[in-house]
């Protein structure tokens, strides 16, 4: 389990950053996530609704570089992040590393506690995001199965494995991946989703993940292929789900949340948005180009002006 930020004062700040209600925490690893971050909090600022002000972390995983992203943004505190080896080696250490590391700062002072992935829009105020007492986490069903578990068949050695590590039975409740409409056991996106962070999710998260990619018969056997490898952090969270939070506090998202705009033209017609304006947090994979990233997704004003201006000062096409 990642260890306690003991001072959590971020750039000669007397206090620590965090003390809103809701706090959002991102991570760069390349100077593209850089790009995408500083697109994500602009939206943020300008579409968030209540959320609009929130505090932002930004885990930076190369803290031997400088970080840029935040330099003229309030409220935005640049946090460098070190990933020891042999961690860091694995995939998505740094996310899992940030989000243990968010929780720590957020235990406190934060009602809830949201990860938005540098990939991810805000197209309108999010507030399905926002916590209230009576419930722990929100989270969005996966886009497709992948490595999911499908419901009613017999659960493979992977999956088996990750239940095992959470201490829970494989649930026999089925959700619907939402492009491939696959019937699958619970297994959530990690583009974008919120936590209260007193109940400790992420950093168990933390914990698990490293029994797992440290179980060298399991990382070596016949689920180590390179799919099982990358998704293998989203499956141990979405366990945990399973273990720590009961059904009645865990909010699942609606398609508005984590659209996947890399898939718009794989989305079935009738689930398809038709417009922009139509999502709360669009997200997508790569650098992001208006309107190309739409994938056809029509785009009116306010967004679609807002969008071609920060396009045209970043020099996009």
């Amino acid at each position: 389990m990642a260890e306690p930020i003991e001072d959590a004062r971020i750039d000669g700040m007397a206090e620590s950053p965090v003390s809103a209600r809701a706090v959002v925490f991102t991570l760069t690893r390349s100077a593209e996530d850089e790009s995408g971050v500083r697109l994500l909090i602009e939206s943020l600022r300008a579409f968030g609704g209540t959320l609009a002000d929130s505090t932002v972390l930004v885990f930076q995983s190369d803290p031997g570089a400088p970080l840029r992203v935040h330099a003229d943004l309030d409220n935005v505190y640049g946090i460098p992040l070190l990933v020891p080896p042999p961690w860091r080696e694995h995939h998505f250490a740094a996310k899992v590393y940030a989000a243990s590391e968010a929780e720590t700062m957020a235990w406190d002072d934060a009602g809830t506690l949201v990860w938005m992935n540098p990939g991810c829009l805000v197209t309108g105020p999010p507030v399905l995001l926002d916590l209230e007492p009576s419930l722990d986490a929100a989270f969005r069903v996966v886009h497709v199965r992948n490595v999911g578990s499908p419901a009613g068949s017999p659960v493979d050695g992977f999956w088996e494995r990750v239940y095992q590590l959470a201490g829970v039975v494989a649930p026999e409740r089925a959700l619907e991946s939402f492009v491939d409409r696959e019937a699958i056991r619970p297994y959530f996106n990690t583009h974008l989703f919120s936590v209260n962070p007193s109940r400790g999710l992420l950093r168990r998260w933390l914990e698990f993940w490293k029994i797992a990619v440290s179980d060298e018969e399991f990382m070596s056997g016949p689920y180590a292929d390179e799919e099982h490898r990358i998704f293998l952090h989203q499956a141990i969270l979405s366990a945990l789900l399973t273990d720590t939070l009961a059904a009645d506090r865990l909010r699942e998202l609606p398609p508005e949340y984590s659209y996947p705009l890399h898939f718009h033209d794989r989305v079935p017609e009738d689930r398809r948005a038709a417009a922009l304006d139509e999502l709360v947090c669009p997200v997508y994979e790569g650098t992001f180009r208006f309107p190309g990233s739409l994938n056809g997704l029509a785009a009116a004003d306010p967004l679609a002006s807002w969008f071609e201006e920060r396009a045209s000062a970043a020099g996009a096409d």
